[in-house]
């Protein structure tokens, strides 16, 4: 393609890349249909990128069934462009079998066989999730048409600088943009083998990035490195090398989240260990015997709470009624600064309670009698829940009132902190409390009884969802931004995206082995330089545990500053790109994120939005989560996709042909 065509440069080629790809193929028409080149920056497989790549453990599995994802913005988004139809997982799947779906290179016979057994409640493993991840990759670029040129370059970033072209006619910035950035001339971007790109447009869209050890985590290391021990950092559980942990070695594992239930597979399954089902329905594990023993702890002391495969028997759900726009405008309006917990929060309880009573009282026949589930009508308990405050007296007798079985009350805190203030009698009672309260999860989530379960859910998605696009994060106060990106955000994740129901199933029977152990909540760690051993505590359960191997089972936190990725490092020292900082009561605070402005535009160090340097993605200040959704969700990450694509599109539309002629790709 001609070199004075505008261009674009993609950092990153995951699935948020693929995503805005196709909003650019489905905007175009409407607002640049001229020809264009793009490239996309990614040592991986396009479409799938590190994190959804190919090649990973087998037996790794997504934590959303196979109905509940999609790459396509349907006509739930609430979007400027054209909706588009497609295939989510499950669909596409069935296309692949039936021969409907053709452009799929041939899969190994591992895949073929789960394709076979996959329905839209199947939770899928990560590989197949890949290919179809790749193939929509492949069909965003193909409808971009043929005036539009992709090049993959499987090389990495490491830097972006302002392009030096020839002097050009000036024209005018975008609206809202600032003054910062390269004013109009572009970027070259550099690339680890040694080629150049020249662009009009750069979107940084690098998904999740490793960060250097925190201080805490290189102690730990340098600990373990001095007394001939193990410690593995905060990083993706399958890019760790295990491999140093010997058989029967005892193991301290900090965090119980998704990183924990990938780890237990890589060191159960994936050294040679095996499940069987009993004959009463349960699990047991069989041992290869080259299994560590752990030994995990967290603060809550549970893992996250399984997936939801019953079905609503009451009223449908429906879209939020107290956490609206309405409410939050009429809010901002009040208010210079919002504060979340004060202000937001009881909004947001109030339409998951109000959710999940709905589902009790309209699925459940009323009953006078104290045993009964419901014993008021749902007209009556929804008119007079409207006029009460979540937390007020009022809504909790009126709870009291129509639902007579206090287990039912639905209890945010309790839910939140489950063994708050409680005082363990020794190691026995928490490995007892851990597995009763993993059972009951199960059985609330999985069997047919408690579909109110699947209503808290729904109710709870749907305002999660709404919170990036009702909330502008400007007009959050510092602590609530804070609280936000942090125990809303892992609150959200630890009720509503937890692990498929077997994985909790193959928790308990590794347990019911002897290779798993529970610490308990409030989990402490230190180290014993006499002993050469790390030393796991829980205050509310008095057991102590020494090993000489730690793992912290948790994703890095997020650092431009401290980031491993090179790119990240070298936009924070050029000033081109900034960490969000948060000023509190006792000074500012820096999120580790990469600040960018509403538009998603980088916002460099003095303080103004770059032009043309965009990012997106789960390190940056935006509110977008994830890059795949539940179809008909309204999608926070596919809202953002089609307007940014928008801005794009907009951007190159105004490209003078003079100026961009210089923009030559160099070595690739």
């Amino acid at each position: 393609m001609p070199a004075q065509h505008p261009s674009v440069v993609f950092i990153g080629g995951g699935p948020r890349t693929a995503g805005i790809l196709e909003r650019l193929a489905a905007n175009r028409p409407e607002l640049a249909g001229g020809p264009l080149a793009i490239h996309v920056v990614e040592p991986y497989e396009p479409g799938s990128g590190r994190i959804w790549r190919f090649d990973q453990h087998p037996g790794l599995m997504l934590n959303s069934a196979a109905a509940d994802v999609t790459m396509f913005t349907d006509s739930s988004v609430l979007c400027e462009g054209p909706a588009v139809d497609g295939p989510g997982l499950a669909g596409w799947a069935a296309g692949v079998l039936d021969g409907s779906i053709t452009d799929v290179p041939p899969l190994p016979p591992h895949l073929l066989e789960h394709l076979r057994s996959l329905s839209g409640t199947t939770f899928p493993t990560r590989q197949l999730q890949s290919k179809y991840l790749e193939w929509f990759y492949r069909r965003a670029v193909r409808a971009l048409g043929s005036d539009v040129m992709v090049t993959v370059h499987r090389d990495t970033a490491v830097s972006v600088e302002p392009a030096i072209v020839e002097p050009a006619i000036a024209e005018p910035a975008i609206a809202n943009q600032g003054s910062g950035g390269a004013d109009g001339a572009g970027y070259s971007v550099r690339l680890a083998g040694g080629g150049t790109l020249l662009a009009d447009v750069v979107v940084t869209a690098l998904g999740h990035t490793d960060s250097q050890p925190d201080a805490r985590s290189k102690g730990w290391s340098a600990f373990a490195a001095r007394h001939g021990g193990f410690h593995a950092a905060p990083s993706y559980t399958t890019d760790v090398d295990y491999s140093a942990i010997a058989p029967g070695q005892d193991v301290i594992v900090s965090a119980m989240g998704l990183a924990f239930v990938d780890l237990l597979v890589l060191l159960m399954e994936g050294r040679g260990g095996r499940f069987e089902e009993t004959s009463d329905g349960g699990l047991r594990y069989l041992p290869s015997g080259a299994e560590p023993r752990l030994w995990a702890g967290s603060r809550r002391g549970v893992p996250y709470h399984s997936k939801i495969s019953t079905a609503l028997r009451g009223e449908p759900a429906g879209n939020p009624r107290f956490f609206t726009a309405e409410a939050v405008d009429a809010l901002l309006a009040l208010h210079g600064e919002l504060d979340f917990r004060t202000q937001l929060w009881p909004l947001i309880a109030k339409d998951a309670g109000y959710g999940y009573y709905r589902e009790l009282l309209t699925g459940s026949p009323v009953s006078a009698g104290q045993d009964g589930r419901a014993a008021m009508g749902w007209a009556e308990f929804s008119d007079r829940f409207s006029a009460l405050d979540w937390y007020s007296t009022g809504r909790r007798e009126l709870v009291a009132e129509a639902v007579p079985d206090q287990e039912l009350h639905l209890d945010l805190e309790r839910l939140d902190r489950p063994f708050g203030g409680r005082q363990f009698t020794g190691h026995r009672d928490v490995q007892d409390a851990v597995t009763a309260y993993i059972e009951h999860d199960l059985e609330l989530r999985t069997g047919p009884d408690h579909p109110e379960t699947l209503a808290l859910f729904i109710a709870l998605l749907k305002v999660y969802m709404d919170v990036g696009r009702l909330v502008p994060p400007e007009r959050l106060n510092a602590r609530s931004q804070q609280d936000v990106h942090g125990w809303w955000h892992g609150f959200f994740s630890f009720v509503d995206s937890g692990p498929p129901p077997r994985r909790l199933r193959e928790m308990l029977a590794v347990h019911r082995a002897g290779l798993l152990q529970f610490l308990g909540p409030g989990l402490s760690l230190a180290a014993d330089e006499e002993a050469g051993k790390f030393v796991a505590t829980s205050p509310q359960s008095g057991v102590t545990v020494r090993a000489k191997a730690f793992i912290e089972a948790r994703l890095p936190a997020p650092s431009v500053a401290e980031s491993a990725n090179p790119l990240l490092r070298s936009l924070h020292a050029a000033g081109l790109g900034t960490e969000q900082h948060l000023l509190t009561a006792d000074g500012a605070h820096s999120t580790g994120r990469l600040l960018v402005s509403s538009a998603h535009l980088l916002v460099g160090r003095g303080g103004y939005p770059q032009s043309r340097l965009f990012g997106v993605g789960p390190g940056t200040s935006g509110w977008g989560a994830g890059a795949f959704a539940r179809p008909g969700t309204n999608a926070a990450p596919f809202r953002e996709n089609d307007a940014l694509a928008r801005r794009i599109l907009t951007v190159l539309a105004d490209v003078s042909p003079s100026r961009t002629a210089t923009a030559a790709v160099g070595k690739a």
